[in-house]
Protein backbone atom coordinates (compact mmCIF):
# COMPACT_ATOMS: atom_id res chain seq x y z
CA UNK A 1 0.00 0.00 0.00
CA UNK A 2 1.53 3.89 -1.20
CA UNK A 3 2.15 5.83 2.00
CA UNK A 4 -0.57 8.29 0.30
CA UNK A 5 -3.14 7.22 -2.28
CA UNK A 6 -4.71 9.85 -4.69
CA UNK A 7 -6.96 12.20 -3.54
CA UNK A 8 -9.81 9.92 -2.82
CA UNK A 9 -12.56 12.52 -4.30
CA UNK A 10 -14.64 9.49 -5.91
CA UNK A 11 -14.55 7.81 -2.50
CA UNK A 12 -16.51 10.86 -0.57
CA UNK A 13 -19.74 9.38 0.73
CA UNK A 14 -22.64 11.90 -0.17
CA UNK A 15 -23.67 13.34 3.60
CA UNK A 16 -26.67 11.77 5.76
CA UNK A 17 -26.76 14.52 8.17
CA UNK A 18 -27.67 17.98 7.71
CA UNK A 19 -27.55 20.97 10.29
CA UNK A 20 -29.67 24.30 10.02
CA UNK A 21 -28.66 27.13 12.13
CA UNK A 22 -31.00 29.14 13.92
CA UNK A 23 -29.88 32.18 15.39
CA UNK A 24 -32.21 34.07 16.97
CA UNK A 25 -32.39 34.57 20.83
CA UNK A 26 -33.46 36.33 23.62
CA UNK A 27 -30.42 37.40 24.88
CA UNK A 28 -26.80 36.72 24.72
CA UNK A 29 -25.22 35.09 27.24
CA UNK A 30 -22.03 36.34 28.34
CA UNK A 31 -20.05 33.17 27.27
CA UNK A 32 -21.84 32.52 23.93
CA UNK A 33 -19.16 32.50 20.87
CA UNK A 34 -22.05 31.89 18.22
CA UNK A 35 -23.36 33.14 15.54
CA UNK A 36 -26.65 34.89 17.24
CA UNK A 37 -29.29 37.94 16.98
CA UNK A 38 -30.66 39.06 20.03
CA UNK A 39 -34.36 40.79 20.48
CA UNK A 40 -34.56 41.03 16.58
CA UNK A 41 -37.42 38.57 15.67
CA UNK A 42 -38.79 41.42 12.96
CA UNK A 43 -35.86 39.22 10.94
CA UNK A 44 -37.35 35.97 11.18
CA UNK A 45 -39.72 36.04 7.95
CA UNK A 46 -36.70 37.37 6.27
CA UNK A 47 -34.50 34.24 7.85
CA UNK A 48 -37.05 31.41 7.34
CA UNK A 49 -37.67 32.97 3.39
CA UNK A 50 -33.63 32.46 3.19
CA UNK A 51 -32.80 29.27 4.93
CA UNK A 52 -35.27 27.64 2.75
CA UNK A 53 -33.84 29.02 -0.49
CA UNK A 54 -30.29 28.01 0.88
CA UNK A 55 -31.39 24.44 1.01
CA UNK A 56 -33.27 24.48 -2.01
CA UNK A 57 -30.47 23.66 -3.10
CA UNK A 58 -29.53 20.62 -1.84
CA UNK A 59 -32.07 18.99 -4.19
CA UNK A 60 -33.86 16.57 -1.31
CA UNK A 61 -31.15 14.38 -0.42
CA UNK A 62 -31.76 11.18 1.79
CA UNK A 63 -30.74 11.64 5.42
CA UNK A 64 -30.52 10.34 8.36
CA UNK A 65 -30.18 13.19 10.96
CA UNK A 66 -31.29 16.43 10.77
CA UNK A 67 -30.48 19.12 13.64
CA UNK A 68 -31.96 22.58 14.55
CA UNK A 69 -29.25 24.49 16.77
CA UNK A 70 -28.86 28.20 17.35
CA UNK A 71 -29.13 30.16 19.02
CA UNK A 72 -32.79 29.21 20.03
CA UNK A 73 -35.00 27.42 17.34
CA UNK A 74 -37.49 27.27 20.35
CA UNK A 75 -37.65 30.93 20.34
CA UNK A 76 -39.74 30.63 17.76
CA UNK A 77 -42.92 31.26 17.69
CA UNK A 78 -45.16 28.31 16.91
CA UNK A 79 -46.35 30.17 14.17
CA UNK A 80 -42.88 31.07 12.67
CA UNK A 81 -41.98 27.10 13.93
CA UNK A 82 -44.51 25.66 11.61
CA UNK A 83 -43.71 27.59 8.75
CA UNK A 84 -40.18 26.71 9.33
CA UNK A 85 -40.78 23.13 9.57
CA UNK A 86 -43.48 23.14 6.87
CA UNK A 87 -40.27 24.67 4.38
CA UNK A 88 -38.21 21.51 5.80
CA UNK A 89 -40.47 19.27 5.26
CA UNK A 90 -40.98 19.95 1.53
CA UNK A 91 -36.67 20.03 1.25
CA UNK A 92 -36.45 17.04 3.03
CA UNK A 93 -38.56 13.43 3.63
CA UNK A 94 -38.67 13.86 7.16
CA UNK A 95 -40.16 10.76 7.60
CA UNK A 96 -37.42 8.74 6.53
CA UNK A 97 -35.17 10.77 9.43
CA UNK A 98 -33.84 8.40 12.26
CA UNK A 99 -32.88 11.36 14.31
CA UNK A 100 -34.29 14.88 14.34
CA UNK A 101 -32.99 17.24 16.97
CA UNK A 102 -34.15 20.33 18.09
CA UNK A 103 -32.59 22.41 20.62
CA UNK A 104 -34.72 23.99 23.16
CA UNK A 105 -34.36 26.21 26.33
CA UNK A 106 -36.86 25.76 29.49
CA UNK A 107 -38.63 29.36 28.90
CA UNK A 108 -39.75 28.43 25.59
CA UNK A 109 -41.34 25.45 26.71
CA UNK A 110 -44.79 24.51 26.68
CA UNK A 111 -47.41 21.81 25.29
CA UNK A 112 -47.93 23.73 22.30
CA UNK A 113 -44.85 23.83 21.48
CA UNK A 114 -43.91 20.41 21.91
CA UNK A 115 -47.00 18.95 20.02
CA UNK A 116 -45.78 21.48 17.24
CA UNK A 117 -42.36 19.95 17.36
CA UNK A 118 -43.87 16.46 17.34
CA UNK A 119 -46.32 17.09 14.58
CA UNK A 120 -43.53 17.33 11.96
CA UNK A 121 -41.22 14.68 13.27
CA UNK A 122 -39.37 15.77 15.66
CA UNK A 123 -38.02 12.88 18.40
CA UNK A 124 -35.38 14.20 20.24
CA UNK A 125 -34.82 17.49 22.22
CA UNK A 126 -31.63 18.76 23.32
CA UNK A 127 -32.07 21.19 26.23
CA UNK A 128 -29.73 23.72 27.05
CA UNK A 129 -30.18 23.92 30.75
CA UNK A 130 -26.20 24.46 32.03
CA UNK A 131 -27.54 24.49 35.87
CA UNK A 132 -30.25 24.03 37.88
CA UNK A 133 -28.59 26.38 40.75
CA UNK A 134 -30.13 29.93 41.09
CA UNK A 135 -26.71 31.51 41.63
CA UNK A 136 -24.83 29.74 38.80
CA UNK A 137 -27.68 30.53 36.36
CA UNK A 138 -27.38 34.07 37.40
CA UNK A 139 -23.48 33.93 36.79
CA UNK A 140 -24.02 32.48 33.43
CA UNK A 141 -26.83 34.50 32.36
CA UNK A 142 -29.80 32.30 31.78
CA UNK A 143 -33.08 33.21 32.03
CA UNK A 144 -34.97 30.06 33.32
CA UNK A 145 -34.67 28.72 37.20
CA UNK A 146 -33.83 25.40 38.09
CA UNK A 147 -37.61 24.64 38.74
CA UNK A 148 -38.55 25.72 35.31
CA UNK A 149 -35.66 23.31 33.92
CA UNK A 150 -37.61 20.05 36.19
CA UNK A 151 -40.88 21.08 34.61
CA UNK A 152 -39.73 21.62 31.28
CA UNK A 153 -38.27 18.38 31.17
CA UNK A 154 -40.75 16.11 32.72
CA UNK A 155 -43.64 18.16 30.52
CA UNK A 156 -41.39 17.09 27.19
CA UNK A 157 -40.71 13.72 28.85
CA UNK A 158 -44.66 12.93 28.38
CA UNK A 159 -44.13 13.21 24.48
CA UNK A 160 -40.49 12.61 23.63
CA UNK A 161 -38.56 9.44 24.63
CA UNK A 162 -34.91 11.05 23.74
CA UNK A 163 -34.17 13.58 25.60
CA UNK A 164 -30.70 15.49 26.33
CA UNK A 165 -29.76 18.10 28.72
CA UNK A 166 -26.28 20.43 28.52
CA UNK A 167 -24.61 21.28 31.58
CA UNK A 168 -21.64 23.47 32.09
CA UNK A 169 -19.44 23.06 34.95
CA UNK A 170 -16.33 25.53 36.43
CA UNK A 171 -18.74 28.35 36.54
CA UNK A 172 -16.63 31.56 38.47
CA UNK A 173 -16.62 30.45 42.50
CA UNK A 174 -18.47 26.91 41.45
CA UNK A 175 -17.10 24.15 43.71
CA UNK A 176 -16.93 20.52 43.53
CA UNK A 177 -19.65 19.71 45.52
CA UNK A 178 -21.94 22.53 44.08
CA UNK A 179 -21.28 20.86 40.39
CA UNK A 180 -22.06 17.16 42.08
CA UNK A 181 -25.51 18.71 43.14
CA UNK A 182 -26.10 19.80 39.47
CA UNK A 183 -25.61 16.47 38.33
CA UNK A 184 -27.83 14.40 41.14
CA UNK A 185 -31.13 16.72 39.98
CA UNK A 186 -29.74 15.78 36.11
CA UNK A 187 -29.64 12.48 36.20
CA UNK A 188 -32.45 11.71 38.31
CA UNK A 189 -34.76 13.61 35.54
CA UNK A 190 -36.50 11.58 32.58
CA UNK A 191 -33.32 11.94 30.30
CA UNK A 192 -31.78 9.60 28.17
CA UNK A 193 -28.61 11.99 27.13
CA UNK A 194 -26.21 14.53 29.21
CA UNK A 195 -23.55 16.34 27.78
CA UNK A 196 -21.03 18.29 30.23
CA UNK A 197 -18.94 21.09 29.31
CA UNK A 198 -15.89 23.04 31.39
CA UNK A 199 -17.01 26.91 30.98
CA UNK A 200 -14.80 28.33 28.09
CA UNK A 201 -13.80 31.49 27.69
CA UNK A 202 -14.00 32.88 23.95
CA UNK A 203 -11.94 35.63 22.87
CA UNK A 204 -14.68 38.79 21.88
CA UNK A 205 -16.96 37.09 24.64
CA UNK A 206 -17.92 39.21 27.20
CA UNK A 207 -16.44 36.88 30.03
CA UNK A 208 -13.51 36.43 27.76
CA UNK A 209 -13.11 40.82 28.52
CA UNK A 210 -14.58 40.20 32.23
CA UNK A 211 -11.33 37.50 33.12
CA UNK A 212 -9.23 39.59 30.95
CA UNK A 213 -9.79 42.54 33.36
CA UNK A 214 -9.81 40.74 36.55
CA UNK A 215 -13.62 40.95 37.05
CA UNK A 216 -14.39 37.09 37.58
CA UNK A 217 -12.13 34.28 37.87
CA UNK A 218 -11.93 30.65 36.34
CA UNK A 219 -11.88 28.24 38.90
CA UNK A 220 -8.56 26.33 39.16
CA UNK A 221 -7.50 23.67 36.95
CA UNK A 222 -7.32 20.85 39.71
CA UNK A 223 -10.83 21.40 40.52
CA UNK A 224 -12.04 21.42 36.94
CA UNK A 225 -10.51 17.95 36.57
CA UNK A 226 -12.38 17.22 40.19
CA UNK A 227 -15.81 18.11 38.18
CA UNK A 228 -15.19 15.81 34.99
CA UNK A 229 -14.42 13.01 37.34
CA UNK A 230 -17.49 13.45 39.46
CA UNK A 231 -19.32 13.78 36.10
CA UNK A 232 -17.62 10.31 35.47
CA UNK A 233 -18.76 8.60 38.18
CA UNK A 234 -21.78 9.71 38.91
CA UNK A 235 -22.99 8.97 35.31
CA UNK A 236 -21.21 5.53 35.78
CA UNK A 237 -23.37 4.71 39.17
CA UNK A 238 -26.65 5.97 36.84
CA UNK A 239 -26.24 3.76 34.66
CA UNK A 240 -24.82 6.59 31.77
CA UNK A 241 -22.44 5.08 29.35
CA UNK A 242 -19.23 7.62 28.78
CA UNK A 243 -19.11 7.33 24.73
CA UNK A 244 -17.16 10.45 24.25
CA UNK A 245 -15.16 13.23 26.00
CA UNK A 246 -18.33 15.17 26.98
CA UNK A 247 -20.85 12.68 26.39
CA UNK A 248 -22.87 10.29 28.35
CA UNK A 249 -25.79 8.01 26.90
CA UNK A 250 -28.40 5.64 28.51
CA UNK A 251 -29.98 2.85 26.85
CA UNK A 252 -28.39 3.51 23.59
CA UNK A 253 -29.00 6.93 22.63
CA UNK A 254 -26.17 8.51 21.45
CA UNK A 255 -26.61 11.35 19.60
CA UNK A 256 -26.11 10.26 16.22
CA UNK A 257 -26.15 13.47 14.43
CA UNK A 258 -22.69 13.82 16.34
CA UNK A 259 -21.36 10.75 15.69
CA UNK A 260 -21.61 11.87 11.86
CA UNK A 261 -19.09 15.07 12.76
CA UNK A 262 -16.74 12.18 15.36
CA UNK A 263 -16.56 9.85 12.51
CA UNK A 264 -15.45 12.22 9.60
CA UNK A 265 -18.81 11.40 7.41
CA UNK A 266 -19.56 14.60 6.20
CA UNK A 267 -22.60 16.90 6.42
CA UNK A 268 -24.97 19.87 5.17
CA UNK A 269 -24.73 22.94 6.72
CA UNK A 270 -27.07 26.23 6.00
CA UNK A 271 -27.73 29.35 8.08
CA UNK A 272 -25.38 32.35 9.34
CA UNK A 273 -22.36 31.05 10.64
CA UNK A 274 -22.77 27.41 9.66
CA UNK A 275 -20.05 24.91 8.43
CA UNK A 276 -20.80 21.89 6.45
CA UNK A 277 -18.50 19.14 5.13
CA UNK A 278 -19.17 18.34 1.63
CA UNK A 279 -17.27 16.11 -1.15
CA UNK A 280 -13.94 17.05 0.46
CA UNK A 281 -14.58 20.28 0.74
CA UNK A 282 -15.26 22.41 3.91
CA UNK A 283 -17.26 25.39 3.79
CA UNK A 284 -18.01 28.19 5.77
CA UNK A 285 -21.33 30.44 5.76
CA UNK A 286 -21.04 34.32 7.43
CA UNK A 287 -21.52 34.75 10.79
CA UNK A 288 -23.17 37.68 10.86
CA UNK A 289 -26.90 37.34 10.12
CA UNK A 290 -27.32 40.43 8.56
CA UNK A 291 -24.69 39.78 5.82
CA UNK A 292 -26.19 36.24 5.60
CA UNK A 293 -29.96 37.31 4.75
CA UNK A 294 -28.28 40.28 2.43
CA UNK A 295 -26.15 38.03 0.43
CA UNK A 296 -29.03 35.68 0.02
CA UNK A 297 -31.88 37.93 -0.75
CA UNK A 298 -29.50 39.30 -3.24
CA UNK A 299 -28.50 35.66 -5.13
CA UNK A 300 -25.14 35.48 -3.52
CA UNK A 301 -23.98 32.56 -1.98
CA UNK A 302 -23.34 33.11 1.84
CA UNK A 303 -20.46 31.14 2.18
CA UNK A 304 -17.09 33.18 3.79
CA UNK A 305 -14.72 30.22 3.45
CA UNK A 306 -14.05 27.24 1.86
CA UNK A 307 -11.10 25.23 1.98
CA UNK A 308 -10.03 21.82 0.20
CA UNK A 309 -9.36 19.20 2.83
CA UNK A 310 -6.38 17.00 1.31
CA UNK A 311 -6.05 13.21 1.77
CA UNK A 312 -3.36 13.61 5.16
CA UNK A 313 -5.28 16.67 6.88
CA UNK A 314 -8.55 14.67 6.75
CA UNK A 315 -7.34 11.69 8.02
CA UNK A 316 -5.37 13.79 11.13
CA UNK A 317 -9.09 14.77 11.39
CA UNK A 318 -10.50 11.51 11.52
CA UNK A 319 -8.08 10.28 14.44
CA UNK A 320 -8.26 13.70 16.25
CA UNK A 321 -12.14 14.20 16.19
CA UNK A 322 -12.15 9.46 16.44
CA UNK A 323 -9.67 9.77 19.31
CA UNK A 324 -12.66 11.71 21.41
CA UNK A 325 -14.91 8.53 21.26
CA UNK A 326 -14.27 6.14 24.11
CA UNK A 327 -14.20 3.36 21.92
CA UNK A 328 -11.31 2.15 19.71
CA UNK A 329 -10.12 3.49 16.68
CA UNK A 330 -9.40 0.83 14.19
CA UNK A 331 -6.10 2.04 12.11
CA UNK A 332 -6.17 -1.11 9.96
CA UNK A 333 -9.67 -0.30 9.24
CA UNK A 334 -8.96 3.55 8.90
CA UNK A 335 -6.17 2.64 6.42
CA UNK A 336 -8.01 0.47 4.11
CA UNK A 337 -10.82 3.00 3.89
CA UNK A 338 -8.47 6.24 3.12
CA UNK A 339 -6.25 4.38 1.16
CA UNK A 340 -3.03 4.99 3.36
CA UNK A 341 -0.77 3.71 6.13
CA UNK A 342 -1.94 6.12 9.21
CA UNK A 343 -0.11 4.72 11.43
CA UNK A 344 3.56 5.26 9.60
CA UNK A 345 2.26 8.95 9.09
CA UNK A 346 1.15 9.88 12.53
CA UNK A 347 3.78 7.31 14.38
CA UNK A 348 5.56 10.45 16.04
CA UNK A 349 1.97 11.41 17.72
CA UNK A 350 0.94 8.12 18.39
CA UNK A 351 4.37 7.16 19.95
CA UNK A 352 4.78 10.66 22.08
CA UNK A 353 1.22 9.70 23.01
CA UNK A 354 2.01 6.36 24.06
CA UNK A 355 5.07 7.16 26.42
CA UNK A 356 3.43 10.15 28.10
CA UNK A 357 0.75 7.40 29.06
CA UNK A 358 -2.38 8.71 27.30
CA UNK A 359 -3.34 6.47 24.84
CA UNK A 360 -2.61 2.44 24.50
CA UNK A 361 -2.01 0.67 21.25
CA UNK A 362 -3.31 -3.08 20.58
CA UNK A 363 -2.18 -4.11 17.11
CA UNK A 364 -3.02 -0.88 16.11
CA UNK A 365 -5.98 -0.46 18.06
CA UNK A 366 -5.74 3.22 19.72
CA UNK A 367 -7.74 4.00 22.52
CA UNK A 368 -7.59 7.04 25.14
CA UNK A 369 -6.49 5.59 28.83
CA UNK A 370 -8.29 6.88 32.01
CA UNK A 371 -5.40 9.41 32.09
CA UNK A 372 -5.80 10.18 28.94
CA UNK A 373 -9.49 10.69 28.71
CA UNK A 374 -8.35 13.94 31.11
CA UNK A 375 -6.15 15.30 28.39
CA UNK A 376 -8.18 14.26 24.80
CA UNK A 377 -7.69 17.84 23.42
CA UNK A 378 -3.58 17.53 23.77
CA UNK A 379 -3.68 14.04 22.26
CA UNK A 380 -5.70 15.34 19.34
CA UNK A 381 -4.32 18.47 19.04
CA UNK A 382 -0.59 15.88 18.59
CA UNK A 383 -2.56 14.48 15.13
CA UNK A 384 -3.64 17.88 13.80
CA UNK A 385 -0.14 19.11 13.96
CA UNK A 386 1.09 18.94 10.46
CA UNK A 387 4.70 19.31 11.86
CA UNK A 388 4.30 15.84 13.34
CA UNK A 389 3.43 14.03 10.67
CA UNK A 390 5.99 12.08 8.93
Amino acid sequence: MDLVSNHPDARWAKPRSAYIHIPFCRHRCGYCNFSVVADRDDLIDRYVKAITEELDSLKRPLLDTLFLGGGTPTHLSNSHLNKLLESLNQLFDLNELTEFSVEANPEDIDQEKLDCLQSWGVNRISFGIQSFRAEKLNTLQRNHTGKEAVAAIELAAKIFNNLSIDLIFGAPGETTSQWEADLETALALPIQHLSTYALTYEKGTQFWNQRRHGAIKPVDEQTEVEMYQAALHQCGEKGFRHYEISSFEKDNHRCLHNMAYWKGEGWYAAGPGAARFVDGFREVNHRSTFTYLRRMEKGIPPTEESESIDPIQYASERIAFGIRLIEVICLPSLNRQLGMETYHLFSKAILRSIQDGLIEDSAGHLKLTRKGILFADTVAQRFLDSSAVI
